[in-house]
């Protein structure tokens, strides 16, 4: 059963459209981790249920009960703000204290109350100090705490880690969701990290432009994503473009598969004709007749680093241009051999144009290399400037095909202030 209801929610300033008819259900004791760039309505969502923005239109409902229109202080949720609003006049307990005071609780259960959720923080002990001599991931501790003393039905974190230092967030995020369920409180967050929100949120929801994308576990998000913007959005990832040759030949392949010719990329057996990968098709989309143009996002650990020397069905020729160490793993970004270049290096200018026309710049395209298990690479790992094959595996998660015209995010600086790559046709994504 769902404990809050949020139906058709819309908030516009002026002429924008912040919130465009957002319906989401968060069960009860669940935790829902609300996913976007900046600049897609997160924290205006958040407020609206607070009751800080005042919607133009639709309904919020919890536990039942209607809430739409009342003030926040009638709603009684619990909220930390992203830089904690904590008063550094007080001392710990005083802040914890705060809005009990203000709800004219006796001072005897206050002292009871501040003792028990400091200890749900994991935070015994530290009532008389000033919240000046805290660390930030004990300060936002404080802040949970004082969230969490009136007994709110339900909890809402802006960026609750956002102000910590990379090396306390995992520690702070999993003290964080010790609290969460030792309390049982529904939760619903904004973020726009996605390891923060994956970590947290039972499920996550990903927001665009003020339109909810999809909303899923984490593995749903990631394996099964529903639009082109998220399967680029989430995660890493390479969008190639291509064209639909058929239905998939394997037989133990995933439903709703495809045969996609990803034509400029140089395959080895000739200057033109392009690879041939495997893509799934979204779940209830329409089956893509042959000849359709799409962009197949394809996931660094979908594909396989092969030597050169090496042959391997629908591998493409590359070099290398860039790689990040991981220890066992290694992401590596390669430049595909441009097959209309080759072409016309080899005097067939007229064929290549007739099949990709003046050609856009092609792809580097991301691989993740386990060297665990891709034992032809173990004894040397290839550097920048080797030459290199790419392959899919067999094992990895099969690309997503998606219509080539359909939405990617244009990331630019009013969209997504820097926070993720490119997801157009080409693009390498990296948020």
């Amino acid at each position: 059963m769902a404990f809050l209801e949020i139906q058709r929610l819309t908030k516009r300033f002026g002429d924008l459209v912040v919130l465009d008819e957002l319906s989401l259900d968060v069960a009860e004791g669940e935790v829902l981790a609300l996913l976007g760039p900046s600049g897609s309505g997160k924290t205006t969502f958040l407020r609206a249920l607070a009751g800080f923005e005042t919607v133009d239109s639709g309904s919020i409902r919890a536990a039942g009960r209607e809430v739409t229109r009342i003030p926040a202080s009638g709603r009684g949720f619990g909220m930390v703000f992203q830089h904690y609003a904590l008063f550094p006049h007080l001392s710990v307990a005083g802040n914890v204290a705060f809005g009990l005071e203000t709800r004219n609780v006796e001072r005897s259960r206050i002292r009871d109350r501040v003792e028990e959720v400091l200890a749900l923080v994991d935070l015994e002990g530290y009532g008389e100090r000033p919240v000046g001599a805290l660390s930030g991931g004990q300060q936002q501790r404080v802040a949970l705490a004082r969230a969490l003393a009136p007994d709110p039905p339900l909890l809402l974190l802006d960026e609750p880690l956002s102000n910590l230092d990379p090396t306390l967030r995992e520690r702070t995020r999993q003290e964080l969701l010790a609290a969460i369920r030792r309390v049982g409180i529904t939760t619903v967050l904004v973020t726009h990290e996605q390891e923060e929100a994956f970590h947290l949120g039972d499920r996550v929801a990903v927001l665009w432009r003020g339109r909810l994308q999809q909303v899923g576990s984490p593995e749903e998000l990631y394996l099964e994503p529903r639009s082109r913007f998220v399967a680029s959005f989430i995660g890493r990832s390479t969008a190639l473009p291509g064209v639909v040759e058929g239905v998939a030949a394997r037989a133990d392949g995933p439903d709703g598969c495809c045969q996609v010719r990803l034509d400029g990329l140089g395959s080895g057996a000739g200057p033109i004709r392009g690879p041939v990968w495997e893509g799934r098709m979204v779940e209830g989309a329409e089956p893509f007749e042959p000849g359709t143009e799409v962009a197949l996002v394809v996931r660094p650990e979908s594909l396989r680093l092969v030597p050169e020397g090496e042959e391997a069905p629908g591998s493409v020729a590359g070099r290398v241009v860039g790689r990040r160490y991981g220890g066992l793993v290694t992401y590596y970004q390669v430049r595909p051999d441009d097959s209309a270049g080759a072409a016309r290096a080899a005097g067939a200018a007229s064929a290549a144009s007739a099949v990709t026309g003046e050609a856009e710049a092609l792809p580097e395209i991301e691989v993740l290399a386990d060297l665990l298990s891709d034992r032809g690479l173990s004894e040397r790992a290839p550097d920048e400037g080797d030459r290199v094959r790419i392959a899919p595996r067999q094992d990895g998660p099969v690309p997503v095909a998606f219509l080539r015209s359909s939405e990617a995010p244009p990331w630019g600086p009013d969209e997504a202030d820097g926070e993720a790559g490119g997801a157009g046709d080409g693009e390498r994504v990296t948020p």
